[in-house]
């Protein structure tokens, strides 16, 4: 017999289980952050000066200890957390609660949903950029002991990064299990190391007092203030990702390990960090690899670059997510995507989105050369994004009931602290801020092109769509000069359509040419829900439209892959379909050729050549949607814009 307290036991276990692999994937940028974010704080709170003063070492951790907790544990922990899609977060899921897709231009909602793309763009910029300083911060350890290593640094960082991009299309299914427990000794090294530090100089532990980091700010005056507070924001940078991640793991392990474990971990090791420069104020150079003892230097570098190596897959594998979701919604062209575990939601791979995003961080890692340079380009992209998500949940706050008054209040101090970071970092525009910008504005850039292109497409085909109505008319033979009745083949296949209403487009030109229709036919639409998932009862919809014609709707959440044969195959396992053999059946669709218009206004004509390009280079339909290359023909259109 079954003891009553064995559930919560079990649910106790899979919250832990949820909690360690939080570690890797959620916080394995943050966690890696002690590595470059004092030693930079610590250099602009003594406004350029070889050697700190005491002062601006207690001011500068203060201000990253107070920045972790405003920041990340009470704006993200506890407030942005609450605004989740069915269990799923991040900007495009944010995007989707507000049923911002379908905006028309003009609007408020139009508005929404160009800032919500352009905060999705600038996770793109903040992914070229973690894994480049990241990495290259873990190898620089190599010159604490040796400085002749010095040229060799740049070369295996490249290295590392090289071979980790090219690991990417193996999947990380089998070796994410261990993400979990490294950076649990991770952690655990992090606060042994600032423990050490500490009890080089407890007096560190003045930094705990918020009125220290208010304090010096105040007397150091605006300019250094500033730079502290974008130094400083290198600390919470990756605090985005308990958002972004929460769908994986859920709200409450995240938090858990957070509360329990990261925070902890990460205030003990900058402390530490602070102690050691309250005692040897000339280890500023590279305060981190300093705190331990000389025989663990080179075995720490190894481990801190595995960390690093973790946190950056992490980084790329959220973009592989953020891609997919911006696909399904409409915001991206279709592009091949890979399931490296068939098991395991998530688990994709990009092939394009993968080497784009290579070729950005090793540019950035040859082109600043060291952390201390990548520094500048680091922060201002995730400063904006926070700004952006405070509005969104904001918003979200308002739809769900939240009292008006009660909203612009919290999230209203939220949105000025976001611009007081954002301001701060700005100021770090020139030495290296405009590199993740200026990725973040060619992405922005090319999906409100593409949402716009669609939007002008689909108008057109709207245009050219028949009814059913029509279609069944002709196949009764009751077409005025249709020339008689369709010869009906003794075959079935499947059409698939862009809209679920009216005759998808390549029935129409199939019925053009052929005037004949198949014995079994199926209008094949597929919708994408604004829920991360939909249930496999909510799957398939079919509607009866005429003698052995049915339109079959199939619905995905925008986290899900279409695979429109397991749909049909669902419908059939239901009973909702018959006479329909999927081995035999024909999936047709059209491949659509984007003809300039000059008649089109609204959209200048480079960029419909633009839209052109990406429509050309877009996956094909067919292979998308999961059909058989075997079972599926192509059918020409021509569609102007």
């Amino acid at each position: 017999m079954v003891s009553d307290h064995t559930a919560p036991h079990a649910a106790h276990r899979v919250e832990a289980a949820a909690a360690l692999g939080a570690l890797g994937i959620v916080y394995g940028d943050i966690g890696t952050s002690p590595l470059y974010a004092l030693k930079e704080a610590v250099k602009a709170a003594s406004g350029g000066s070889g050697v700190p003063e005491a002062a601006a070492v207690v001011g500068a951790v203060s201000v990253i200890l107070w920045s972790l907790v405003l920041v990340v544990s009470v704006k993200y922990a506890i407030l942005i957390m609450r605004a989740d899609n069915r269990g799923e977060g991040g900007i495009v899921a944010m995007l989707a609660l507000l049923r911002a897709r379908d905006a028309k231009p003009g609007t408020w909602r139009a508005v929404l949903l160009v800032g919500g793309l352009v905060g999705a763009a600038l996770l793109y910029g903040d992914g070229a950029i973690t894994p480049a300083i990241s990495v290259l911060s873990a190898v620089e350890g190599l010159k604490v002991d040796e400085p002749g290593l010095a040229p060799f640094v740049l070369p295996i960082t490249v290295t590392v990064l090289i071979v980790l991009f090219l690991a990417q299309r193996l999947g990380t299914a089998s070796i994410g299990r261990i993400f979990g427990p490294i950076m649990l000794v991770w952690f655990a090294m992090l606060a042994l190391l600032g423990l050490h530090g500490i009890a080089e100089a407890p007096a560190i532990l003045g930094a705990l007092d918020p009125r220290a980091a208010i304090a010096f700010m105040l007397h150091a005056g605006p300019g250094i203030a500033f730079a502290i507070l974008g130094a400083a924001f290198l600390a919470v940078t990756g605090g985005e990702a308990m958002y972004a991640d929460m769908g994986h793991f859920g709200a409450a392990p995240i938090r858990l390990s957070w509360f329990a474990l990261v925070l902890p971990c990460l205030a003990l090791n900058y402390l530490g960090q602070g102690g050691l420069l309250l005692a040897q104020p000339a280890a500023i150079d590279n305060p981190f690899y300093q705190l331990a003892p000389d025989w663990l230097h080179y075995p720490l570098v190894v481990f801190a670059t595995a960390a690093t190596v973790i946190a950056s897959q992490a980084i790329i594998s959220g973009a592989f997510s953020l891609t997919q979701q911006s696909i399904q919604l409409g915001f991206l062209p279709k592009m091949h995507i890979v399931h490296t575990a068939a098991d395991e939601i998530g688990q994709i791979y990009l092939p394009l989105v993968n080497w784009l995003l290579a070729a950005a961080t090793l540019g950035a890692v040859l082109a600043f050369g060291s952390s201390d340079a990548l520094a500048g380009a680091y922060g201002i992209a995730v400063s904006a994004l926070m700004a952006i998500t405070t509005v969104l949940a904001a918003l979200v706050a308002v739809q769900w009931g939240f009292p008006l008054a009660a909203v612009l209040a919290v999230n209203g101090l939220f949105f000025v602290v976001d611009l007081v970071f954002f301001a701060a970092n700005a100021a770090k525009l020139f030495e290296g801020g405009w590199f993740p910008l200026t990725l973040a504005f060619v992405v922005a850039f090319l999906m409100l092109t593409w949402r716009r292109g669609t939007h002008l497409i689909e108008t057109q085909r709207a245009g050219m769509r028949e009814p059913e109505s029509r279609l069944v008319a002709a196949c009764e033979g009751h077409l005025d000069g249709a020339g008689g009745k369709l010869l009906r083949l003794p075959t079935a296949a499947a059409y698939l359509g862009a809209s679920t209403s009216g005759l998808p487009l390549p029935l129409t030109q199939f019925v053009r040419i052929n005037r004949a229709l198949q014995k079994r036919v199926l209008l094949i639409s597929v919708a994408t829900s604004e829920l991360p998932r939909v249930s496999s009862e909510a799957r398939v919809a079919v509607l009866p439209v005429g003698e052995g014609i049915d339109r079959v709707i199939l619905t995905y959440g925008f986290d899900e892959a279409p695979c429109v044969p397991d749909g049909i195959g669902t419908a059939l396992e239901r009973g909702l379909l018959s006479d329909v053999d999927l081995a035999t059946l024909t999936y047709i669709v059209g491949r659509e050729t984007v003809m300039a218009s000059p008649s089109t206004r609204g959209f200048a004509r480079w960029r419909r050549n633009v839209f052109a390009l990406l429509a050309r280079n877009s996956e094909r339909t067919a292979v998308y949607f999961g059909v058989p290359t075997a079972q599926a023909v192509e059918l020409g259109l021509e569609i102007e814009l």
